[in-house]
């Protein structure tokens, strides 16, 4: 039991860091993550039901409703990809050069709309910014050269839907079609309603997210990272599911009281729902917030 506090305490530090970097009838979802899936702790299930009564019907779950909250990579590459391993590495290692006039913004906000009709004025992000997130490294190798940069706009996915958001355009020296990286940042998230859990919570009970990857075409799956140790049989994720809120509960399997390496893996698993997760929020039972969106494995968030 002290080791799988322990993992709580470290995993709670890592997401901390990352983070800083970045009512009705219930079903539950299934896991696949190639292992048979364990019955959820009563606890477990205790908890996903309080945080789901806490944000049903809630003034934060209205207000993350109305936000612009992507769930799919801000960052779009020319279309086909990049064409080799060496622009690859150049994007993942942020190693560009500079050949163009950086545009200035026109106004100080701008407008996302969705498919519905729906639209939310954000501030603007100055095409330096962006262009200073992509080009983090100035050492040698390898680089991506950008011979042109202006506004535009491009399609992100949200937890609202598909939305046309404000854009800057990278052309790349040899690329037909630009990079294109969102101009305006997410809404900010509303408090929870709930308290988070705490570092003594076992982890073969609750523990938290890494964050979602994916949601599916059709939204009757989510795909998340949960992480786990070297001693253990790997982690598991269910779903309690409302007319409100997808709650997802993670913890780990088969744990070992022996000793063990402090080593923590993630892992992607996708999770089942019973009807297209919509407009319901997808939050974690744990930290009782929404599950952020996270590119995971690869470079920084955001990036496709």
């Amino acid at each position: 039991m002290r080791t799988d506090m322990t993992r709580t305490a470290r995993l709670l530090l890592v997401l901390a860091l990352s983070a800083a970097g970045a009512g009705a009838a219930a079903g539950c979802g299934t896991a696949e993550a190639g292992r048979t899936e364990p019955a959820p702790s009563p606890r477990s299930k205790d908890r996903a039901h309080r945080v789901a009564e806490a944000w049903d019907g809630s003034r934060a779950a209205a207000q993350w409703r109305a936000g612009y909250h992507p769930v799919a990579p801000v960052v779009q590459l020319p279309a086909g990809g990049l064409r080799d391993d060496a622009d690859r590495r150049a994007y993942a290692t942020g190693t560009f050069d500079l050949k163009a006039p950086l545009p200035s913004a026109r106004g100080k906000s701008g407008r996302v709309t969705w498919k519905d009709g729906g639209s939310l004025t954000r501030p603007l992000v100055a095409a330096e910014r962006a262009y200073r997130a992509l080009d983090g490294n100035s050492a040698p190798g390898p680089r991506l050269t950008v011979t042109k940069a202006e506004s535009g706009d491009m399609t992100v996915l949200t937890s609202r839907g598909p939305a046309t958001v404000p854009a800057w355009l990278f052309t790349l020296e040899g690329y037909a079609t630009p990079l294109k990286t969102a101009a305006v940042n997410p809404s900010e998230v509303p408090k929870s309603p709930v308290a988070p859990l705490g570092q003594d919570v076992p982890t073969d009970v609750l523990a938290p997210l890494g964050g979602l990857t994916k949601v599916a075409e059709d939204g009757r799956s989510v795909t998340v990272v949960a992480h786990h140790g070297s001693c253990d049989d790997g982690p598991v994720v269910t779903a309690l599911e409302t007319r409100g809120s997808v709650v997802l509960s993670a913890s780990v399997t088969g744990t070992d009281d022996g000793p063990c390496t402090s080593d923590l893996r993630g892992e992607k698993v996708t999770v089942k729902l019973d009807r297209p997760v919509g407009d319901r929020v997808v939050l974690d039972a744990f930290t009782g917030r929404p599950v952020p969106y996270t590119e995971w494995p690869g470079a920084a968030p955001g990036r496709s």
